[in-house]
């Protein structure tokens, strides 16, 4: 049962693990939007990454967590860009053979930079889900090891070592903010800080065009949802039925908001153009979960920026 797992030790030790190659990323106080909001707004910077996100901390911890064997018969990822990016640094940095599978519309700009790292990229599938279920047949057919995007518990333990850092960074922390899609940041950051501080409230934000967790979680079971174009293409896509993150979701995150394309379009342009930084559209989603809660006036929020790896055409929208 996933309600058994601990998530603080997991994390603790994924840290551990993944702390010689992946980097402890700023926690940057935000006068403008604290100023906007009333609060004291915190950013969390995983757009400042290695890779542009906040992937590389699972991609790593699961690999380093494969024994020899494992990793001589090579992986399989599948990804809509930023998991697939990250598994490609790791493979290549730790000198693991490897499959990345694509949606057939995956941003050109993620494609290029994942076969930059040396990759093979495969393209299958309408949407996230499609290229998930592909990529798991594949690997088991073929003797590999398939690492999903949220649906393993060593990809999860390296995406809470984010929740590690908040903690250690800052104290008495009310409320974080992140966003939503297969549920393995934000699932694990609330699994992290609901025993680390007991005090901090956990939101997750989604995209209206594009929510299976947060409707699944409405429903009390995983299920199958309408997914049509965002901005937020990294949270984009269906989940797996038996995923370890939806007991994380349901049990540990606090609240579930869905924002529009518009509030996500103004999210990115008010870190791009206030705070200097490029953010892609699923960091955009978070800074929009802000404008759509309204109970967190005097609190210290963080908000986790968890990507910059943005299409220029999908910029371009959003500008």
């Amino acid at each position: 049962m996933t309600a058994m797992l601990d998530i603080p030790s997991l994390a603790l030790g994924a840290e551990a693990r993944i702390r010689p190659v992946v980097f402890e990323t700023p926690l940057r106080r935000s006068d403008s939007l604290s100023d906007k909001h009333g609060a004291d707004i915190y950013l969390k910077l995983e757009n400042l990454q290695l890779t542009g996100s906040f992937k590389v901390r699972g991609a790593f911890n699961k690999l380093l967590s494969l024994g020899e064997d494992e990793r001589a018969r090579g992986v399989v990822a599948a990804s809509t860009g930023n998991h697939g990016l990250a598994m490609a640094f790791a493979m290549k940095r730790l000198g693991v053979a490897g499959i990345v599978f694509v949606p057939e519309g995956a941003a050109q700009t993620k494609v290029d930079n994942i076969r930059r790292y040396g990759a093979d990229v495969r393209f299958h599938g309408a949407e996230g889900g499609a290229s998930e279920r592909h990529a798991r047949s594949y690997a088991a057919e073929h003797g590999m090891v398939y690492v999903s995007p949220y649906n393993d518990i060593d990809v999860v333990a390296g995406q809470a070592t984010v929740g590690v850092e908040i903690a250690r960074q800052l104290d008495g922390v009310d409320l974080v903010i992140a966003s939503l899609g297969g549920g393995g940041l934000v699932g694990g950051i609330a699994g992290f800080l609901k025993a680390a501080t007991k005090r901090t409230r956990v939101v997750a934000v989604s995209p209206r065009n594009s929510k299976t967790m947060m409707e699944s979680v409405k429903a009390g079971r995983v299920i199958d949802t309408e997914h049509t174009p965002t901005l937020s293409d990294a949270t984009a896509g269906g989940i797996d039925h038996d995923t370890i993150t939806f007991d994380l979701c349901r049990l540990y995150v606090d609240g579930f908001i869905d924002v529009d394309e518009a509030a996500i379009g103004a999210g990115m342009r008010d870190v791009i153009e206030r705070e200097h930084l490029l953010v892609e559209g699923s960091a955009g989603v978070a800074v929009a979960g802000l404008a759509a809660l309204d109970d967190f006036a005097g609190m210290k929020v963080v908000v986790v920026l968890c990507g910059a790896n943005i299409d220029a055409s999908k910029l371009k929208e959003a500008l």
